[in-house]
């Protein structure tokens, strides 16, 4: 849509395979930026650089997050509350509640000086729902033994939304609109176990495709929103509704 795409990564080589991704896919100009979303200084750093080499920043899509897959490793039982480490809990909220915060900070900040400028978070169908945690269930296993979504999850997804709406009020007289996006599972060779549970609850019957939350961002990003800020666009094929 004639942006330029600067993607940021603690792991710049694997920001920079994306980036090459989207310049063959896309033929537009895209960035790839190494880039620690917990440490300030760090972070003021290599906008000051984007800005240098791309021009002000009009859009930032805070989308940086921990998230272990459940049921990835062995020993999944470290994901339930009574076994939740604090080290994984202030890492987590680290990088995805207090990076958003601070990306919103110092980006965020010079769109106001601009009078100009778009954010938007990405949240959850978890950041409105609690986990159903029977998708997870494993046959045989005691509940101390369960692995479950962590209780991170939820917290930074949730806590993304309230910072959504506190930006949105923050610097509406600012002209910079804040919204966010709350997207749900998407399919990606999960079991078919797992899929005709998770299935079952969702009101379409199916997770998403790869592809069908690019509308959303756009629409979010672009001048279409114009006059939508401090919202929640919710795409979850109606999970959240039942």
């Amino acid at each position: 849509m004639g942006g330029i795409a600067v993607l940021g990564d603690v792991d710049l080589k694997r920001a920079q395979r994306a980036a090459d991704d989207i310049e063959k896919a896309f033929g537009v100009r895209t960035g790839a930026v190494r880039l620690d979303v917990t440490d300030q200084r760090d972070l003021v750093g290599v906008v000051d650089a984007v800005e240098r080499d791309y021009g002000a920043i009009d859009i930032l899509i805070n989308n940086a997050a921990n998230d272990p897959k459940v049921g990835a490793t062995a020993g999944q039982e470290f994901s339930r509350v009574e076994n939740f480490s604090l080290s994984a809990w202030e890492n987590d909220i680290a990088v995805g509640l207090t990076g958003a915060f601070i990306c919103c900070q110092v980006i965020g900040s010079r769109m106001a000086a601009r009078n100009r400028g778009v954010v938007l978070n990405i949240s959850s169908d978890l950041g409105i729902v609690a986990p159903d945690q029977r998708l997870y269930a494993k046959v045989g296993l005691s509940r101390d033994q369960q692995p479950v979504k962590p209780v991170t999850y939820s917290v930074v997804k949730h806590g993304i939304i309230g910072l959504t709406k506190y930006l949105a009020t923050y610097w509406a007289d600012q002209n910079v609109r804040v919204n966010a996006l709350a997207p749900g599972g998407v399919m990606a060779a999960q079991s078919e176990e797992f899929l005709d549970r998770v299935n079952s609850r969702i009101p379409l019957g199916r997770l998403a495709r790869p592809d069908e939350y690019k509308a959303a961002v756009a629409f979010l990003c672009s001048d279409a929103s114009s006059y939508v800020t401090g919202a929640v666009l919710v795409a979850d094929g109606g999970r959240t509704v039942w």
